[in-house]
């Protein structure tokens, strides 16, 4: 219908706006008279295709969308997917609704690809950033309020969003990560374990006797309730250095234990050592002046 109404048009020219419009009108009735009946059954056809199509798919994407809560899968994801769901159905719907009236639908869909590619070439960072957000909330490397390490940040997780994820740094700033940083390189998470180990390097001089500073490290470690007896604590002689010899004192705590326990340690440490007159070296030089006139009148 629509490419014969479109010949009749081009064969008319242009000069009288009024003979024109006369013999595109009677274009149209001789058309309805001969193929009206055939048209009005495409319309109904048409519309019961389209009406029927979008039940479907709203029916497919709400079932989806139910398979994917029962997978226990994020709901901001199984949301999002199930409205792409849809409208990938009502996309061939109405192609199908348009080819039933006649339309040639071939170059229609050639330019809604051309669309698409052309789309997703513009937001090839945004779609990267989405997909990435995917993985994140499937694979759960991390979730709200544990503490991690990724895209050269580290922060408190307060919301993993499809795009991005927020942070809050130990001084309260926000940060706005982009999911493609943290997917495309390491992620450490803090959190993810109940135990965590204490890794402390402590020195003491060559003249202290290592027995006793051996000994009081043990028995501060002792002391702390927090500190776990499983796995042991290792306490040891790591290196003779340049000016002092070091101990590693290691125990395990639970990880809501950590930085408290390790700041406690630390202190009692030094005031424990101040207290028995351990000594804690530090590096030292000997300076040496010489005077040159000096020198050279002897």
């Amino acid at each position: 219908m629509w490419s014969l109404l479109f010949a009749q048009k081009e064969t008319i020219t242009p000069k009288d706006p009024i003979a024109t419009a006369n013999h595109l009108w009677h274009t149209v009735k001789e058309y309805l008279a001969t193929q009206g009946t055939q048209l009005g059954i495409n319309i109904v056809v048409a519309l019961a295709i389209f009406l029927v199509g979008k039940w479907v798919a709203s029916i497919l994407s709400r079932f989806c969308n139910r398979l994917m809560n029962q997978a226990k899968v994020d709901i901001t994801l199984a949301r999002f997917l199930a409205n792409i769901i849809y409208s990938l159905l009502m996309v061939i719907v109405i192609l199908a609704a348009l080819s039933e009236l006649g339309i040639d639908t071939t170059s229609l869909a050639a330019v809604l690809a051309a669309a698409g590619f052309a789309v997703g070439m513009a937001f090839q960072g945004t779609l990267g950033s989405f997909a990435s957000g995917v993985m994140l909330i499937l694979f759960k490397p991390f979730k709200v309020g544990d503490y991690v390490e990724a895209g050269d940040v580290a922060g408190i997780v307060e919301e993993i969003q499809i795009f991005s994820t927020h942070l809050r740094t130990g001084d309260n700033i926000a940060i706005i990560l982009p999911n493609s940083k943290i997917t495309g390189g390491t992620i450490k998470n803090y959190s993810k374990k109940e135990t965590r180990r204490i890794d402390l390097v402590i020195g003491c001089g060559y003249d202290d006797d290592l027995r006793a500073v051996k000994s009081f490290l043990e028995e501060i470690v002792r002391s702390d309730e927090r500190i776990l007896t499983d796995p042991e604590p290792v306490i040891a002689v790591n290196e003779l250095g340049d000016s002092s010899v070091n101990f590693v004192v290691r125990p395990w705590v639970k990880n809501a234990d950590y930085w408290a326990t390790r700041w406690d340690l630390t202190e009692k440490i030094k005031l424990g050592f101040d207290e028995r007159g351990f000594n804690i070296p530090y590096p030292t030089r000997d300076l040496h002046v010489y005077n040159e006139t000096s020198a050279g009148k002897e």
